[in-house]
């Protein structure tokens, strides 16, 4: 067993449920940071394993066998290739700043048109997934300018979530989700520094969720 092939487990299990390394460590109950990649590398160099209690905590908060997490770590199994790191697909890339333009997005959200770039990914199942640069310093500590974050108009949006919001007026913004009600929603720019946000839904084209992030 190595190093590295638990860490790309855990990493396979987050993709799998649609989440990011913190977004799993959230759900399982851990520091949302317990997860990042600058925490499996010591100050000294030396490698950092994940305890056997935050192990037990993700199988748990995701339902996945402990079989299944084995399997993983030993490159076996349906779930392999996703566990070894291995590029399922290319999906659209642009900046945050560009997609409030014309021309990047249908009526549904949904990438289009031929002025994207592209990136590798790992096997995310929503054909309409997408990624953006994110820009600004909004959502620091969390994304910082030129973080890539992978976008999914499948996921179900659920409070707490990041996500990525376009309003009818063309404004995209990156933001985490604090309440969603028949009527309105209310949006959080992590950064304190950044103002808060609050719509009516009719002022809203879309909201999609961040599913992944490169760190």
């Amino acid at each position: 067993m190595r190093h590295d092939d638990v860490w790309r487990a855990i990493d396979a299990i987050a993709a799998e449920n649609g989440l990011s390394p913190s977004g799993l460590a959230r759900r399982a109950g851990l520091d949302p940071t317990a997860f990042n990649p600058s925490k499996r590398v010591g100050p000294d160099g030396r490698a950092r394993w994940p305890s056997t209690e935050s192990v037990a905590k993700v199988l748990a908060a995701t339902g996945t066998a402990v079989e299944n997490f084995a399997s993983l770590v030993s490159g076996q199994g349906p779930q392999a290739s996703r566990a070894r790191g291995a590029v399922a697909r290319r999906i659209p890339l642009i900046g945050l700043a560009q997609a409030g333009g014309d021309g990047f997005f249908d009526d549904g959200g949904f990438p289009v048109g031929g002025s994207w770039d592209e990136i590798s990914i790992p096997d995310i199942a929503d054909p309409n997934a997408y990624a953006l640069e994110i820009s600004g310093d909004s959502m620091e500590p969390v994304f910082r300018d030129g973080d890539i974050v992978i976008v999914s108009p499948q996921a179900p949006v659920r409070r707490g979530d990041r996500v990525v919001v376009r309003t009818r007026l063309g404004e995209v913004m990156a933001k985490q989700l604090v309440r969603q009600s028949a009527k309105r929603i209310e949006l959080q720019s992590l950064n304190p520094a950044h103002p808060n946000y609050n719509f009516e839904l009719s002022e809203v084209a879309w909201m999609h969720r961040i599913v992944w992030a490169s760190q």
